[in-house]
């Protein structure tokens, strides 16, 4: 089974270890979540775990989605995501509720988030150009790109140029993370290091795939 959860990001701190060393850590509130579907070969074509994490207010909640949690006795939930799965996941059931005490046994772990949205930004911002000069001269391009393509040949810009865009709002994994601690009396999982988007967002802990 490949062992996952969905839960949100609290934020980072530090803790010591024995020796006295800091690590810098980022807490993740880690389920519980609730087995929404197994998804079988036999049936859907491949195997997954359907996961939810926190409750919605039926109010909130359309039709469909308190239909779909009712088939378990469940209420609705805000965050629902597919685990895939390599095979059968034995031992797993609709209804059944996972906590982060799944990944007592798990030494590293991928997060799954969505990064902070910064909107249309420039080739600065986006990408650590050092800009143009601000000396005589120059008037009013201090934060342009330059130049960006060739001349005559191939007279136009070739595909993958950096460019002003869309800055964050994507899809980000941040892979192999260490474990550092799991808390399983307030659902806390501390991992090493960063984790993609903003406190309190959305993510995906899965066991790592990275040999």
């Amino acid at each position: 089974m490949n062992v996952g959860l969905l839960g949100r990001k609290v934020g980072m701190t530090q803790i010591y270890q024995e020796d006295g060393t800091a690590v810098p850590v980022t807490v993740v509130q880690c389920g519980p979540c609730t087995v929404l579907q197994v998804r079988t070969a036999e049936r859907d074509g491949y195997h997954a775990l359907q996961l939810g994490f926190m409750d919605k207010k039926r109010k909130s909640a359309t039709q469909a989605e308190r239909g779909h949690a009712r088939k378990v006795e469940a209420e609705p939930k805000r965050f629902v995501r597919e685990l895939r799965q390599e095979g059968p996941a034995d031992g797993i059931s609709a209804g059944q509720v996972l906590t982060v005490e799944v990944f007592n046994d798990i030494k590293a772990v991928d997060v799954v988030g969505t990064s902070k949205g910064r909107g249309y930004s420039g080739v600065m911002k986006r990408h650590g150009f050092k800009g143009l000069r601000a000396s005589h001269g120059v008037k009013r391009m201090h934060r342009h790109p330059g130049s960006s393509g060739p001349s005559a040949d191939p007279a136009h810009t070739r595909k993958g140029i950096r460019k002003p865009g869309q800055y964050g709002n994507a899809r980000v994994t941040a892979r192999n993370l260490k474990v550092v601690r799991v808390d399983a009396a307030n659902n806390l999982l501390l991992v090493r290091g960063a984790v993609p988007g903003p406190n309190g967002g959305f993510v995906m802990v899965r066991q790592t795939n990275k040999k």
